[in-house]
């Protein structure tokens, strides 16, 4: 009898804690069941007849398939980025050979605008892939890579460069291999600016992906993909203003989701690399992080893990301290360099072939144009830090705000700027405001939240005994701005400046020269042509997708007076590759130079004078 009285408490007790922890574990099974259905229709989109032209159903029930496509497209330029980012930046960081070729690489690289390559690189993957749909996939997700690879790498570069030197020694004293060191100390103190610049790169995607999956060049030629970007291009087409209230609703949705079921989990796991040496903080929560560690599958994944961890871990047999071992041997980085150097040689030859048409008068007008954009960048820049260096200190440095603000400035991030500027360029017109000062506003509204999160990430990073230290001293003010958080966030700042910069000439493309929407009389008579049209085939469709047969009218085109943008979007539009080419080359040279004389300076004096590590 006792032994029958034992035996069933203990059933019992396994029967209460399965039904504790069943529950997560299903639900967790479910979810990676979705995933796994989601990615088998994906699968099924890429390997798919090619059509240049999707056509978009703009009912709502459609538009939930279509939010799942666009954030794949999103996740797998992200994960693909995140890999770029450890490899090249590591690679940067610790090879001082290779590190003469990558960081001057990035930074022609970030200088290059995404929407002046993504003609070419568009009709190459078309060609590639002519019997399926992967080549418009590929460019999609290639020109949302370019959106985040670079605001990523370069954050992740400059922190395993400014690692402290107490924790290098130790690395060092316990004769931790590079593996070793890049696993327990220099991703540790680079995961807070590498989740904040995720997020931030996570949001920049979103305005490439709503241009890549709605591209078109020129008339007649349209690269569609089915996703939310294509249906508020539809929607705006054809004047549905419904749909375009839904497609807004769609992306909040998914943002906010994203928000709650990925960052905020992420950030508030991201706590326990704060380096702190003393102070209290108010613990940072996360339900859906809470939800996941009830889980006993992925508690037995971490177990096993760190049990092989453990095992492939070797003692150190002695405290001499050694020298950091290398993790690419010198040859390979000279190998990398040379093969580098062969195919810029034979891209530089190209480019020269293709810049031989371009008349030599033409060059000083581009010039010139590139003088007026560089000014709307920086006054974008300066504006921009004017409120997001309060506001960002703010957030970072109370656990409280950044609970509350936290998901409100990731939805405010993510949000598409594409998407608001027909109703800022509407505003604007009203206003009287001339284009020329108008399209800071519009780059201000993509690039403001790149200084934003790169200042919530430092004040996060600063110390508590530093800020009592303050405290003890009666530090307060704008003399505790002053010795104290201007100093810390400072090489977060210029991080910041620097991918704004970027995201700013990029907008510059699409904010110096806006196409209207066509008038009412024009869409009508569009209409009646197309209507027309229709009814003389004998296999005549009448649905609303045959409507996107015949070109609608353009609109008008306003556009500044002088601008690189504007020069590029005109160029790409009446596909003059020469102009295109030249125009890309001057704004890159641009951007590097301004990059090597003024924001490398900067950043020297941040980490020379400024610094908290050394």
């Amino acid at each position: 009898m006792e032994f029958r009285r034992v035996w069933g408490q203990a059933a019992a007790a396994v029967a209460d804690r399965t039904r504790r922890i069943h529950w997560v574990d299903l639900l967790i099974l479910i979810g990676l069941a979705g995933l796994i259905y989601q990615a088998t229709i994906i699968g099924g989109e890429w390997k798919a007849d090619q059509h240049t032209k999707a056509e978009i159903d703009l009912s709502p029930v459609s538009l939930l398939q279509y939010t799942l496509f666009s954030l794949s497209r999103g996740l797998i330029a992200y994960i693909c980025s995140l890999l770029f980012t450890l490899v090249y930046g590591y690679y940067a960081a610790k090879d001082p050979i290779a590190e003469r070729l990558l960081v001057p690489l990035l930074d022609i690289l970030q200088s290059i605008p995404v929407l002046s390559f993504m003609p070419g690189v568009v009709l190459l993957l078309v060609k590639l892939f002519p019997n399926s749909n992967a080549g418009l996939e590929l460019a999609a997700i290639l020109m949302i890579f370019t959106g985040q690879a670079w605001n990523m790498t370069f954050s992740f570069y400059h922190s395993v460069k400014s690692v402290p030197l107490d924790q290098r020694e130790v690395a060092t004293i316990y004769r931790m291999n590079w593996w070793q060191r890049f696993r327990w100390v220099e991703l540790p103190y680079s995961t807070m600016g590498l989740v904040w610049n995720s997020m931030m790169s996570m949001a920049g995607g979103w305005f490439f992906l709503m241009i890549s999956e709605s591209f078109s060049l020129g008339e007649g030629k349209n690269f569609r993909l089915p996703g939310l970007g294509s249906y508020m291009s539809v929607a705006v087409k054809r004047g549905d203003t419904w749909a375009m209230v839904w497609a807004v609703l769609a992306m909040f949705t998914m943002i906010i989701a994203l928000d709650q079921l990925l960052w905020r989990p992420v950030v508030v796991w991201a706590q326990k690399f704060r380096i702190e040496e003393g102070g209290n903080q108010v613990k940072m929560t996360s339900w859906m992080l809470d939800f996941l560690r009830r889980s006993k599958v992925i508690e037995f994944f971490q177990n096993l893990l760190a049990k092989f961890e453990r095992q492939s871990a070797k003692p150190a047999k002695s405290t001499e301290v050694v020298k950091p071992p290398q993790p690419v041997p010198a040859w390979l980085s000279w190998t990398a360099i040379g093969l580098f150097g062969m195919i810029f040689a034979y891209g530089g030859w190209k480019l020269l072939d293709l810049l031989s048409s371009v008349p030599r008068g033409q060059w000083l007008s581009i010039g010139i144009a590139g003088g007026w954009t560089l000014g709307r960048v920086l006054i974008s820049l300066v504006l921009g830090t004017l409120w997001a260096l309060p506001a960002g200190l703010a957030i970072g440095l109370s656990p409280k705000l950044s609970r509350v603000l936290q998901p409100v400035v990731q939805v405010l991030a993510s949000f598409p700027a594409p998407m608001l500027f027909p109703a800022v360029i509407a505003v604007l017109a009203w206003s009287g405001v001339p284009l020329g000062w108008g399209s800071i506003v519009l780059m201000l509204l993509g690039t403001q939240w790149y200084i934003l999160f790169n200042v919530i990430a430092g004040s996060m990073a600063i110390p508590s005994d530093l800020k009592e230290a303050s405290n003890s001293f009666s530090i307060r003010g704008w003399q505790r701005f002053r010795v104290l958080y201007f100093p810390a966030v400072l090489s977060y700042l210029v991080t910041g400046w620097v991918t704004a910069a970027g995201g700013a000439w990029n907008a510059s493309i699409v904010s110096e020269y806006v196409t209207m929407r066509a008038s009412v009389e024009e869409r009508q008579r569009a209409h009646e042509q197309t209507v027309a049209a229709i009814s003389q085939r004998p296999d005549a469709a009448r649905d609303d997708a045959a409507r996107d047969d015949v070109q609608e009218p353009k609109g008008e085109v306003i556009q500044v007076d002088h601008g690189l943008g504007a020069l590029i979007s005109e160029a790409a539009d009446s596909q003059n590759f020469s102009l295109l080419a030249a125009s890309t080359l001057v704004m890159s040279i641009i951007v590097v130079t301004f990059n090597r004389t003024v924001w490398r300076r900067i950043y020297h004096v941040a980490e020379t004078r400024y610094s908290l590590n050394k």
